[in-house]
């Protein structure tokens, strides 16, 4: 229990749910997470489930309080919902007559078919693994689809953190996705969302590197490469990768200026003046004349974020050094069979 209050220090008895002095909510805090989780719910369609929670911080509010209205109002709404929702059941069944318990058996294999979705997950991520083994061997399969599930995880869980709904990763042969319903968020926001996958492949791609430190097993430096490299690839500007929804939070200025750093990654891998060598990053260059050519699109912001080109160009460089710097560990193909 809290026995002082969280603005004014005032001193108060055992149950008091609001400052006398200052009137602030006791338990502000508990009540901010309450109402944070009950929102959660209701997004997944969960009123149920989330008309209980809204109901739990009545107990942590003074009843006459405009909080407390404003939470049994709320509550009222969705009572309201579901009555809607019973009613027009109860409306159905009256329709169907007789036929009724057949339409509540499709619904149940509607049921059925919305969880085999849900499998999709597991499903795509085992074909994913066997279509790898098959072509590079079980040890890079699973280091790449490791690395693959980190970058899709670092999507959703910037997507949870905003309180918003996101599926589980679908794998695709060449690659996977999450989706995710914006409900209006920032273009900020949204660029944040975007480079969450590149931070977390760098972060996989890190581990991996550690992994070779410790083992000196060669499929790990292979996979820092091609981890570095497949995120790299990911800030291209457009076909909907995740660099093309951050670039709709920079302003021209900011894409010219990454793109530069993108040219310039490419100057370095040119060696003794052969654009053609070994050495020779063209990835550099693509994305770098991506960027330039989102320099002339007219999507440019109002309010440019410069945290989301910070962001964005930390990511160019620090991928870019890991991929120029291992760039022929990358080379050697990976081993095949067991």
């Amino acid at each position: 229990m809290i026995h002082s209050c969280p603005s004014c220090s005032h001193w108060l008895p055992e149950g008091t749910l609001a400052c006398p002095d200052c009137q602030t909510l006791t338990y502000g805090v508990h009540l901010s997470q309450i109402a944070y989780s009950a929102q959660a719910l209701e997004q997944e369609q969960k009123w149920t489930e989330a008309r209980e929670r809204w109901k739990s911080a009545l107990a942590w509010l003074p009843e006459e309080t405009t909080q407390a209205e404003s939470v049994r109002l709320h509550i009222a709404q969705i009572d309201a919902r579901l009555k809607a929702v019973d009613d027009q059941k109860s409306k159905w069944t009256k329709r169907l007559g007789p036929f009724a318990p057949i339409a509540l058996f499709l619904l149940k294999i509607k049921s059925a078919i919305f969880l085999l979705f849900k499998l999709k997950f597991l499903l795509s991520f085992l074909a994913f693994f066997g279509i790898y083994w098959a072509l590079f061997g079980w040890k890079f399969a699973a280091g790449f689809l490791a690395c693959l599930f980190i970058h899709e995880m670092g999507h959703y869980v910037a997507v949870k953190r905003r309180g918003l709904k996101a599926d589980l990763p679908v794998f695709r042969p060449m690659g996977a996705y999450v989706r995710w319903y914006s409900q209006g968020v920032s273009l900020e926001d949204l660029a944040s969302i975007s480079l969450a996958g590149p931070l977390y492949g760098l972060f996989a791609a890190m581990a991996c590197y550690g992994l070779f430190v410790a083992t000196h097993a060669p499929i790990f430096m292979v996979l820092v490469y091609v981890g570095a490299w497949i995120n790299f690839l990911n800030l291209l500007p457009i076909l909907g990768l995740d660099g093309a929804q951050a670039t709709y939070a920079l302003s021209k200025l900011q894409r010219g200026l990454i793109a530069s750093t993108c040219v310039v990654l490419f100057g370095l891998s040119i060696t003794n003046g052969d654009v053609f060598g070994p050495s020779t990053l063209w990835i550099f260059l693509i994305v770098g004349l991506g960027m330039a050519w989102r320099c002339f699109t007219r999507d440019e912001p109002e309010k440019p974020s410069t945290k989301t080109f910070l962001y964005f160009q930390a990511l160019v460089l620090v991928l870019g050094v890991i991929v120029y710097k291992t760039q022929f560990a990358g080379m050697v193909a990976p081993p095949a069979g067991h």
